[in-house]
């Protein structure tokens, strides 16, 4: 009995979990779809398509995937590029359905962690001012524009001829998704509330306003042509960016649902269920999708605990299509124009935002870099940008938290106090302390360094245990040092923490010049080793 009581529960969250996730996610997918430039039932196709496939086959158990955001902001300038193309635009997010298939195959999900959270909130900002700049036209009544600089350019124009029926009914939807009780919200979500609602007083007022249009009931056919080798190599870099973009955003709502579960998604298999999904998607029509984290957070908190949820999410949305398809025909755009507006401003990073003035520079500065370079350019360049500008002033941050430091010998603490007992060997023996990070970023400041506190000796340590990293440039200076100050007749001594750094060493090249006498493991050996050195130097002085 306990099993079947179990059983039924198990069943009964996810069926509610899906049912809820696919009530808020109709009037996005008919947002999204219109947005696009697909229209409404692409937006629906990709819903019920990507959500499927990467419910079955992919690697986040309770993720809900569909249109999103910034994948309808990519597929918009797709068509924008190929306009009256529609083989091309189905070609394109089926090619980028196989790149992320690609990228699942090699384990490429894994360094999605290695993402910096400034280009991240950056990247998702940015998406969200795109929505809503675009969404502003079909908001006045007026058509959409796939490019973010031509719609700021053709605000002057809207705004001096204005769709008054649109304007109220966008204003409207606007006032009931913002301000919908929240007890009510949980029963029915706003969004859903706002699309019924408004949809109802625009038919009961006649109003002439630009409705979705013709919905084609049952299910899509296959629209996948035949492409010419030419229009195949133009859309390869579109289609990467569309599949980059799409794992991405999959990927971190993977990392919300793992926070929320306490499980965790496999990343590879992730990449494969959603490449699946779109690739399929754009053989049949269907708006290219990807994990949605709104629709996945509610599938969650509704009892949605396993696949099962994501297919009941599709079902629900097939039955809608093929049965409820010519009433929503009559939705006004400028309805969903408002929805996808609130998406958009739901979407911005307030987290980050309320404590821009608190953050390092070197933060704040990549978030802005990201964000303009979305919304003015291009997403996945601005990805790109924002993690070779991360890199970089990480790597400077960490190299100024470098230190590297002349130590007097009689203040060096662990060793023998007899062990200089002639003053000569203090002022040919010189000691330099490396802390830190010693790579490539700090690997030049180590080398001047170095040669300011070690003018007149005859023996150098480096005492490198508190050496954190080293990498290949750092190894390389190592050598410089090493070849400069022996041809000045100047031993060198590299005191290392253990031997898997010091065959790091000699991996790199560098067995040719040292040999175990230029190594020890603790400070004493290194300065007993230091003064035999220039014990020798001064007996064959001394000689001469």
């Amino acid at each position: 009995m306990k099993r079947l009581r179990f059983n039924a529960s198990y069943i009964k969250g996810n069926i509610y979990g899906g049912i809820t996730a696919g009530v808020i996610a109709l009037p996005l997918a008919l947002a999204f779809g219109v947005a696009s430039g697909m229209g409404a039932a692409a937006g629906l196709y990709g819903a019920i398509i990507v959500c499927f496939f990467a419910s079955v086959f992919g690697g986040t158990k309770t993720q809900i995937s569909g249109p999103t955001g910034p994948m309808t902001v990519v597929v918009a300038s797709v068509i924008a590029m190929y306009p009256n193309n529609p083989k091309i635009i189905c070609a394109t997010i089926c090619l980028a359905g196989i790149f992320q298939i690609v990228l699942g195959l090699v384990k490429v999900g894994d360094l999605i962690k290695y993402v910096p959270y400034p280009v991240i909130s950056g990247f998702m900002s940015g998406v969200g001012a795109i929505i809503v700049l675009l969404q502003i036209n079909p908001l006045f009544g007026h058509a959409a524009y796939g490019n973010v600089l031509q719609t700021v350019k053709s605000y002057f124009h809207i705004l001096s001829d204005v769709n008054i029926q649109c304007l109220i009914l966008g204003v409207l939807t606007l006032a009931i998704v913002y301000f919908t009780p929240k007890k009510l919200d949980k029963i029915v979500p706003s969004s859903l509330l706002a699309l019924v609602v408004v949809t109802i007083i625009a038919i009961l007022a006649k109003f002439n306003v630009p409705v979705i249009g013709d919905i084609p009931t049952g299910l899509p056919k296959f629209q996948l042509g035949m492409l010419s080798l030419k229009e195949l190599y133009s859309i390869v870099p579109v289609a990467l960016t569309l599949g980059v973009l799409g794992s991405i955003d999959s990927l971190l709502t993977s990392l919300v649902a793992d926070s929320m579960t306490r499980t965790k998604h496999n990343s590879s298999r992730e990449l494969i269920g959603q490449g699946l999904g779109n690739a399929v998607a754009g053989m049949f029509g269907g708006l290219a999708g990807a994990g949605a984290t709104m629709r996945t957070a509610v599938n969650i908190k509704s009892g949605g605990t396993d696949r099962l949820s994501g297919v009941v999410h599709c079902i629900l949305l097939a039955v809608i299509l093929m049965f409820l398809a010519p009433v929503a025909s009559k939705i006004p755009l400028c309805v969903l124009s408002a929805i996808l507006i609130k998406v958009g401003f739901d979407i911005i990073d307030y987290k980050f935002l309320a404590v821009a003035k608190s953050v390092p520079r070197r933060e704040l500065i990549v978030m802005t870099v990201v964000f303009l370079l979305t919304v003015f350019y291009d997403l996945i360049f601005a990805v790109a940008v924002g993690i070779v500008l991360a890199s970089i002033l990480f790597a400077a941050s960490v190299s100024d938290s470098t230190n590297v430091s002349a130590v007097n010998l009689e203040q060096i603490d662990d060793v023998n106090e007899d062990i200089f007992d002639d003053e000569r060997y203090k002022k040919l023996i010189s000691f330099i302390r490396i802390d830190g990070a010693f790579f490539f970023g700090s690997s030049a400041c180590v080398l001047n360094q170095i040669e300011k506190s070690t003018h007149g000796i005859k023996c150098l340590v480096l005492y490198c245990k508190r050496v954190v990293t080293i990498d290949v440039s750092a190894i390389f200076v190592l050598e410089e040092i090493i070849e400069r100050f022996e041809s000045r007749g100047v031993k060198v001594i590299l005191v290392m923490k253990d031997w898997a750094m010091v065959d790091k060493i000699l991996q790199a090249g560098l067995s040719k010049i040292l040999s175990a006498d230029n190594f020890a493991f603790s400070k004493e050996t290194a300065l007993l080793k230091a003064k035999r050195m220039v014990r020798h130097y001064l007996e064959d002085h001394s000689k001469k």
